[in-house]
């Protein structure tokens, strides 16, 4: 059993790599929602708020693959639904530089299901010679984009809902686990 006050390394990355309360308030994408973002029910951890912040932080994780846009777009989908503020920051961090390519790929298969025709050979070809910006660019100016762009969305809601069902079941399983512990060492004590 863990010493109270040591973390792990997982609880460490995020204490330290996350933003306070403070920092995102500072923000000047946040700053007009002030105190809203403020408010404690986004920072507790509770049945609700936790399934609902892994959702939201999936989502836009997922959705926004540009690394500070998706804190505070996770922080900003969390108002509406009353989601879990840290929880759903540090789940963007799931989408990082050797999972986005994978994303990338995976999305245009996927939005090519709705009518779409891009190639994903393309992007192979591009990334493996080195390809310059402008082309690059001039290829999100293509048909591709729309098939990227309708696939991660599928990627995102879809990874969403998967999140926020995962979520779900560990925190019953944590706090059943809580409860029967809680229950042995009072039947131990008596």
């Amino acid at each position: 059993m863990a010493e109270p006050g040591k973390r792990g390394w997982l609880a460490r990355t995020f204490a330290n790599n996350m933003p306070s309360r403070e920092q995102l308030a500072e923000s000047r994408w946040i700053r007009p929602f002030g105190q809203r973002i403020l408010h404690s029910e986004f920072w507790r951890f509770t049945r609700r708020s936790v399934p609902r912040g892994v959702a939201m932080g999936l989502f836009v994780g997922i959705l926004f693959l540009i690394p500070g846009v998706q804190i505070i777009g996770a922080a900003l989908f969390c108002v509406p639904v009353r989601g879990n503020i840290p929880i759903a920051a540090g789940m963007t961090f799931l989408t990082n530089p050797f999972t986005t390519p994978f994303l990338i790929l995976a999305s245009i298969p996927v939005g090519n299901l709705f009518g779409f025709h891009a190639d994903a050979a393309s992007i192979m070809d591009m990334y493996t010679r080195g390809a310059p910006w402008s082309e690059w660019l001039a290829w999100l100016g293509s048909a591709a984009a729309p098939a990227m762009v309708s696939g991660l969305f599928i990627i995102a809601l879809a990874s969403g809902a998967v999140g926020y069902l995962v979520a779900t079941l560990f925190w019953r399983w944590w706090t059943g686990r809580k409860w029967k512990k809680r229950a042995l060492r009072g039947a131990a004590a008596d």
